[in-house]
């Protein structure tokens, strides 16, 4: 739910006095920066989570005028290695437009963004709204339709000479740009257990070993996550839906792109290994 201040800074083109909120001119910047796939600056990397999640509000804003409608959310910072890179002890949120996400086996430019990254992830899909009341992987996995393979490739958005932390990367919206889904998996029990156990397996064209993450890295269980997901949500005084799509964070850190590099992601021990595949060119 948008704060009421921040829809008379959208609607007005300004906020009030002393607020330390990034301006709406400032995000507009920084958006027109993001789709030429140039390294943005301007951000305070002394302001607030609150200031960074107001100015999310204002980044969001102009995303949606031309990504799409909102189909869900992503939770960074959910694996304590990527928490401590950033110097911020709790996950973060932000927001997944449709046009961010791609199919299975999908070719793209190494250079996708301002500073392209790639990371192996995983998405759930939510099957109905009981999943807000849950508190444990248990009790999620009955209200989830899928379980998603998931190739995030973020944008580092800003400049490398510009200082990046919490509030900065909740103001950018977790860089998220693209993604990449694999086939999903219809839920069953024994995927409680497999989730945490699993190893997720980064490898280029040739089968070399790029990167590997186990499944409890992130918040113990990756399900811990959307149970983040849905409080931080609520203290919004938003809940999720059915057809909500949620990234549950990285399990290993993030990868450069490159032309020629094709990736592919296992989930060795969920199920039948699914994986999910993407091409650099």
């Amino acid at each position: 739910m948008r704060r009421p201040a921040i829809a008379i800074a959208l609607l007005f083109g300004a906020l009030p006095a002393g607020a330390a909120c990034p301006t709406p001119e400032t995000m507009a910047k920084l958006v027109a920066d993001w789709q030429a796939k140039v390294p943005a600056t301007g951000l305070d990397a002394g302001m607030s989570l609150a200031d960074g999640r107001c100015g999310q509000e204002l980044l969001l804003a102009e995303l949606a005028k031309t990504q799409g409608k909102v189909v869900g959310y992503k939770a960074g910072l959910t694996n304590p290695a990527v928490q401590k890179r950033f110097r911020h002890d709790s996950p973060l949120r932000g927001t997944l437009f449709e046009k961010m996400l791609l199919a299975d086996g999908v070719e793209v430019p190494a250079k996708f963004g301002a500073r392209p990254a790639f990371e192996a992830d995983l998405m759930v899909e939510v099957k109905d709204d009981g999943i807000n009341d849950a508190r444990t992987p248990a009790e999620v996995l009955p209200h989830l339709k899928r379980i998603i393979p998931f190739i995030e490739m973020p944008d580092g958005v800003l400049d490398p000479k510009e200082t990046v932390n919490g509030p900065v990367l909740v103001a950018i919206n977790l860089g998220a740009r693209l993604g990449v889904l694999g086939k999903g998996l219809a839920p069953l029990p024994e995927h409680l257990d497999a989730l945490a156990k699993m190893d997720v397996v980064v490898r280029d064209q040739d089968g070399k070993e790029l990167a590997r993450g186990a499944g409890s890295s992130i918040l113990g269980h990756p399900l811990n996550v959307v149970v983040w997901l849905a409080k931080d949500l609520a203290r919004d005084g938003q809940r999720l839906k059915a057809g909500d799509l949620l990234s549950l964070g990285s399990f290993t850190g993030l990868l450069p792109p490159k032309p020629g590099l094709a990736v592919t992601v296992t989930y060795e021990g969920l199920g039948e290994n699914p994986g999910v595949r993407v091409r650099f060119k």
